[in-house]
């Protein structure tokens, strides 16, 4: 039997391959805040509460204290009221399938819609789609313009039915850092009675603390009238740890259609707020110490710091020849294009020098690009981010294409996703530059998105399920 000190050590020799989260490097996956305060504390808070079981309000009292005084929190940022009510989640996308399933079932009891349908812009977060995927919605897209990023009110006016359940808007979207209509959408919505919610996920503890600093916003939360519900993560710019957000709604006769209860069974009586059932509460102690610790005063000093640095590296990409940032970002996520050089290589030459930048394919209109997420954390390499980005697009400009050769892109562009064989995807996976028998991905990704980012979405789908899958076999112990 391996001793407590062996395991740790173990555990500690992983980490080693996987990347940096801390010293705002990686531009994605991780929100840094800069403050070495912030880990210990989140850190203690979580152990001390990772036994207690967030299910039971009754056995364990100390879980409603600590989620009413964080969702009041979360709520008084974002244009709530003595009305308002939310849940804590385990993130984003939990979150976002609550108001979907909530806006659902109030669209079955009110308005009798028995076929319903979401309509969402064509940038909104992937997890709306999974939530239509799996709660049984027809999603509905609306085209964005290629160069803001955002749709056109009149177009997401119209996508709205008798059969729509629910709209949704992002505020500001993952893909492009830019902010939707977010009152001309709701007002649209509000007319045919028709619940709005909007995805605040990354920036909901970020614009409400950009706007105190003077920076002009348009109403994007509860304030606006006709937005029923919204979704906002503690574990994104409130720099909680992760599995930590948290959905609101305008009064709790709209949250009543999140819950799940059930007696008709033989054993205890059931009621699940959240999609989960036993949840640690070690998450929501950490977010709670957090905001505890860092208050509005705290977080509007971080946002101060990290719109700095956005605006620097703004700034300094309109410097660099062939780069332009996409849209007109909102807050702190940026999306580069890359005339000159392509993103994919681009990425890669980061990665070697230390940095991780992630890449978007192209969708439509947006061509593939470069996504940066920047936190306070980044602010004092902004310089050395810069200079090394530079570099990375001269060398990656003089890099022959990565899109795979014509011979294999004939034969992907054969390939059906509904019938192709897991064998069949593999080999492809294979050809673009995959080993899996070293265990992850290659250190240059590029061939392999390039392959991805030729293909049809459905086939880019099954490619993503086949490469998963080989990743993540079950071996190990």
């Amino acid at each position: 039997m391996p001793s407590n000190e062996e395991l740790l050590a173990e555990l500690a020799a992983l980490r080693t391959t996987d990347l940096p989260t801390r010293g705002g490097r990686t531009l994605a996956h991780v929100y840094d805040s800069g403050l070495p305060c912030l880990d210990g504390l989140a850190t203690a808070a979580y152990s001390a509460f990772a036994p207690v079981n967030g299910l039971d309000t009754a056995a364990f009292p100390s879980v409603v204290r600590l989620e009413n005084e964080v969702v009041s929190f979360v709520a008084r940022l974002l244009g709530g009221d003595a009305a308002t009510r939310g849940s804590f989640t385990g993130g984003g996308t939990e979150s976002i399938l609550l108001a979907v399933r909530a806006a659902r079932e109030h669209s079955r009891a009110v308005r009798g819609v028995t076929e319903p349908e979401l309509v969402a812009p064509d940038t909104a977060h992937a997890a709306f789609r999974k939530a239509a995927h799996y709660l049984g919605l027809r999603l509905v897209t609306v085209p964005t313009d290629p160069s803001s990023c955002v749709p056109d009110p009149a177009d997401m006016a119209a996508a709205i039915t008798e059969r729509t359940a629910l709209v949704a808007v992002s505020a500001p979207s993952h893909a492009h850092g830019v902010l939707d209509p977010v009152a001309e959408t709701a007002n649209a919505a509000a007319e045919r009675g028709v619940w709005c919610h909007v995805d605040a996920c990354v920036g909901g503890m970020v614009l409400p603390f950009l706007r105190r600093l003077g920076h002009e916003l348009p109403d994007f939360d509860l304030s606006v009238p006709g937005v029923r519900s919204l979704s906002v993560d503690l574990h994104k710019y409130g720099f909680a740890h992760g599995g930590a957000s948290v959905v609101l709604y305008r009064d709790g006769e709209l949250r009543r259609h999140q819950y799940f209860s059930s007696t008709d069974w033989p054993g205890h009586p059931v009621v699940h707020p959240t999609a989960q059932g036993t949840r640690s509460a070690g998450p929501l102690a950490a977010a709670w110490a957090v905001l505890r610790r860092l208050d509005e005063e705290g977080y509007t000093e971080l946002a101060a710091t990290a719109i700095g640095a956005t605006e620097e590296i703004v700034a300094g990409i309109n410097g660099i020849d062939g780069l332009r940032v996409v849209g007109a970002p909102a807050a702190t996520l940026l999306c580069v294009a890359s005339e000159h050089a392509d993103p994919l290589h681009v990425a890669d030459e980061m990665r070697e020098r230390g940095w991780f930048l992630r890449t978007q394919l192209s969708f439509g209109a947006h061509r593939r690009n470069l996504h940066l997420t920047v936190t306070p954390a980044t602010a004092p390499r902004v310089p050395e981010l810069l200079s090394d980005l530079a570099d990375s697009v001269r060398a990656a400009a003089a890099l022959p294409s990565p899109d795979p050769a014509p011979d294999l892109a004939a034969a992907v562009a054969a390939l059906d996703a509904d019938t192709v064989s897991s064998e069949d995807l593999a080999s492809v996976l294979d050809a673009a530059g995959l080993d899996r028998s070293a265990g992850g991905l290659p250190s240059r990704t590029a061939p392999l998105l390039a392959l991805l980012d030729g293909a049809p979405t459905a086939l880019r789908e099954r490619l993503l399920t086949e490469l998963t899958g080989s990743l993540l076999t079950g071996s190990g112990l």
